[in-house]
């Protein structure tokens, strides 16, 4: 599924940055592109950022 249109962005691509530390918008936006055009994706981005960090809940916690 697409995430974002704009830029292309697929949900599996957010995932995989997520799992790579991008876990909010901003960072998304830098690495993907994801909200830097007409900004619909900015709701489903952040669904799926929660989805993953979910997943891999332990992953991101700080020492």
């Amino acid at each position: 599924m697409y995430v974002c249109i704009c830029h292309a962005v697929t949900e599996a691509q957010v995932r995989q940055a997520v799992s790579e530390g991008a876990t909010d918008v901003k960072t998304l936006k830098r690495k993907l592109g994801v909200g830097s055009e007409c900004g619909r994706c900015i709701q489903t981005t952040l669904e799926v950022i929660q989805s993953q960090l979910e997943i891999e809940p332990n992953y991101y916690e700080v020492a």
